[in-house]
């Protein structure tokens, strides 16, 4: 019977607008809200039938008049309830990549077209919600926590806007559906062995506070470290001074899809994807080698991290 009922609201809500997925941003008109009575609004409806039905038969206009009262503002509420949500427009859908097996964490940002302010806001996609209300300037943000299983790009789904307000006798939800996926890394894996070195070409030195061979001596600036003051130049020059040291960069680090031909298809993309992250922790610039792809780099940082994580998410399955 459960599961009978189950497929029922499935049905019914695949009926509901939008039906395929739309551009961003997009304003909810009234044509997709929906409203219905909760079971608190269920027992005021019971509750205010019984009064005019005791009232008719006890020919008892005060107590009719108090039902209809009542009744009007049950009925309101459901005005209100509906005028909570029409109005609402979805601005952006955002996320962070993360690695799969990590929840994503997708943030939602409305506005209103009206500027009036919306209370009691809920925001539900599979098991994540999230509640809300638009500030002074008519705008609010969401953040839900979905699941992820697998790398690649991760269609939200059509997420749920939903409130009981102004009574709590009404629900009201209006749905959307962006047409935004969101990316997802790859699963890294756990324990790698050391970075391949062979294959790269020298980079140069640079300055670097920690480094090893003094590079120069420039004039002191508030926040260098006190150890690297040279204090005899200092006293030459009536000025402090402090060395500059540099770090040898080493060798560039080659990330070579088919030096990892032994492993299978996910395992390499596991295997590439941590050293991406383990040469980015120590500093080093790496190139990533991928079959049918340009070579990216040499380079690091952030972007360059993502780079080359957004081409290991993409690979096709193997």
């Amino acid at each position: 019977m459960r599961a009978a009922l189950r497929r029922l609201v499935a049905r019914m809500h695949a009926l509901e607008r939008p039906r395929a997925p739309e551009p961003l941003p997009v304003t909810i008109g009234r044509r997709r809200v929906y409203v219905l009575p909760t079971a608190f609004g269920l027992f005021y409806g019971a509750l205010v039938m019984a009064m005019v039905l005791g009232a008719l038969n006890y020919n008892n206009n005060p107590a009719l008049l108090l039902a209809l009262l009542l009744g009007a503002a049950g009925l309101a509420s459901l005005i209100a309830t509906h005028l909570q949500l029409s109005g609402l427009r979805v601005e952006a859908v955002s996320a962070e990549p993360v690695a799969a097996g990590e929840p994503l964490q997708l943030r939602l940002a409305l506005a209103t077209a009206d500027g009036r302010r919306r209370r009691g806001l809920r925001a539900d996609l599979d098991d994540a919600s999230d509640r809300a209300a638009t500030g002074e300037d008519g705008r609010a943000e969401f953040t839900l926590a979905l699941p992820t299983r697998r790398r690649g790009w991760l269609e939200p789904g059509r997420i749920r806007l939903s409130t009981t307000q102004p009574l709590g006798l009404a629900r009201g939800w209006s749905r959307t559906w962006p047409r935004q996926p969101l990316l997802v890394y790859p699963r890294a894996e756990a324990h790698p062995p050391a970075l391949p070195e062979s294959g790269g070409q020298a980079s140069h030195s640079r300055p670097h506070p920690l480094g090893d061979e003094p590079h120069q001596l420039r004039a002191y600036r508030a926040g260098d470290p006190p150890r690297t003051i040279a204090w005899k130049h200092s006293a030459r020059r009536d000025s402090l001074v402090v060395r500059e040291f540099e770090r040898s960069q080493g060798l560039d680090v080659v990330l070579d899809w088919q030096a990892l031909a032994p492993l299978p298809w996910e395992r390499r993309i596991a295997r590439l994807a941590a050293w991406v992250d383990q040469a980015e922790r120590e500093g080093r610039r790496w190139r990533l080698r991928l079959p049918g792809q340009a070579e990216l780099g040499p380079g690091r940082g952030p972007d360059h991290r993502h780079a080359c994580l957004r081409a290991l998410a993409v690979l096709p399955e193997g």
